[in-house]
C-alpha cells in the first residue's frame, strides 16, 4: 500500500490511502500517519481491506507523509560516498565496524513540492537524495535480524545541507545544527511489498534519479549500502528503544562507479572534481534553482512519487 498526507490546515494533515495507480484516494481510518504508526497492528489490516477510492488526487495538496516526527536519525551507509569525502578532506577515519549516524531536525519535513527557503546562497546549499524507513516501536537491544520486522514503511528523502557550515560544526566535536535544515519527503510512504524484489537485504535496490535545473545529475542505485536499514535500526536502538514513527535515513545514495552513474548530492560531484582535476568547479545551489528526485523501479514506476522543489530566499522573521 501507499500512504500520503493531505493538507487540511492542521500541523499533521489527514492520512489517506492511494489507489494502485495513484490517481484516487480514500481517507484512512485514523487521522494521521503518526496515529497509524502507534497502532499499526490494528490499523494495517483495516487499511489493507480498503478497496474503494472515491476521491481524485491532486498532488499539489500533499504534505510530507509524516509532516513531523518524534525522531529523525540519518545514517551514512554508502561507503563510496564516505571514502570519497574522507579523501577530499584528508581524514583517516577510525574503523569501528558500526554505522555513522546523527540526529537531525524532526519537527518539520517539507512537502514534495514546497519551495525551500534558505538564508544565504553563500552557505553552500546542497541537496542529498536518500531513501529512508519509518519504524514501529523498536525495543532496545534488538539485533539486525530482529530489527527487520519493525520496518513498516519506506520513503524517499531530500536531506538538505549547508556545506559551508557542516565542516566547522563537525570539528566542534558536537553534532550538526545549523548545517542541517529540515528535510523533504517524497509524497508517498510505501509498505515494503510495494517494491517487490527491489526491497531485499534491508536495501532499496532501485535507482534514485536526480535532476538539477532540468539536467540529469545522478542515477545511483540504493543497493550498495554498506549497512542495510535493519543494521541502522539496530544501531539506533542499541542503548534506547525507538518510538513508533521514528524515521531513519540511508545517507546520500552513492555507487562506487559514481563517475559513470552520477551523484545524489553536489558535494560528491565536487569531491570527484577535486580528486580528478585538483579543484571543484561545480557551484552549489542558487536561489531559483530547482531539484527533482524520483526513485524508479526497473519497470519505470516511481512508487514514492516525485520531489520537485525550488530554493528561494528566506524572507525573514515576521515582527
Amino acid at each position: 500500500m501507499r500512504l500520503a498526507t493531505r493538507r487540511d490546515g492542521s500541523r499533521d494533515g489527514r492520512l489517506i490511502l492511494l489507489s494502485s495507480d495513484g490517481s484516487h484516494f480514500a481517507d484512512a481510518p485514523v487521522a494521521t500517519l503518526q496515529a497509524a504508526m502507534e497502532a499499526w497492528a490494528d490499523v494495517h489490516p483495516v487499511l489493507s481491506a480498503i478497496a474503494d477510492f472515491p476521491h481524485p488526487l491532486d498532488p499539489a495538496t500533499l504534505a510530507a507523509p509524516l509532516p513531523r516526527a518524534w525522531q529523525w536519525l540519518d545514517g551514512s551507509a554508502f561507503e563510496s560516498h564516505g571514502a570519497l569525502m574522507d579523501t577530499v578532506l584528508g581524514v583517516v577515519p577510525e574503523k569501528t565496524g558500526r554505522p555513522l549516524m546523527y540526529q537531525g531536525v524532526s519537527d518539520h519535513f517539507y512537502g514534495p513540492l514546497d519551495d525551500v527557503p534558505m538564508p544565504d546562497e553563500a552557505l553552500g546549499i546542497d541537496f542529498e537524495g536518500e531513501f529512508g524507513v519509518i519504524v514501529d516501536a523498536v525495543p532496545m537491544g534488538v539485533t539486525p535480524d530482529q530489527a527487520m520486522a519493525y520496518i513498516r514503511l519506506i520513503i524517499q528523502i531530500n536531506d538538505w545541507s549547508l556545506r559551508a557550515l557542516a565542516g566547522p560544526e563537525m570539528k566542534s566535536g558536537f553534532g550538526w545544527v545549523q548545517a542541517k535544515p529540515p528535510c523533504t519527503m517524497a509524497p508517498f510512504a510505501v509498505t515494503p511489498d510495494e517494491l517487490g524484489d527491489q526491497w531485499r537485504d534491508g536495501r532499496v535496490c532501485m535507482d534514485l534519479i536526480v535532476d538539477w535545473n532540468g539536467t540529469r545529475f545522478g542515477a545511483a542505485n540504493g543497493e550498495p549500502m554498506g549497512f542495510g536499514f535493519h543494521d541502522l535500526v539496530a544501531h539506533a536502538a542499541r542503548t534506547r528503544p525507538l518510538v513508533a514513527g521514528t524515521v531513519i535515513g540511508s545517507g546520500t545514495v552513492s555507487n562506487p562507479d559514481f563517475r559513470r552513474v552520477g551523484s545524489s548530492c553536489i558535494a560528491e560531484r565536487r569531491g570527484i572534481e577535486i580528486v580528478d582535476e585538483g579543484a571543484a568547479r561545480t557551484p552549489f545551489m542558487r536561489f531559483g534553482d530547482r531539484v527533482r528526485m524520483e526513485g524508479r523501479l526497473p519497470d519505470g514506476r516511481a512508487p514514492f512519487g516525485i520531489i520537485d522543489q525550488q530554493v528561494v530566499a528566506y524572507a525573514g522573521a515576521s515582527s
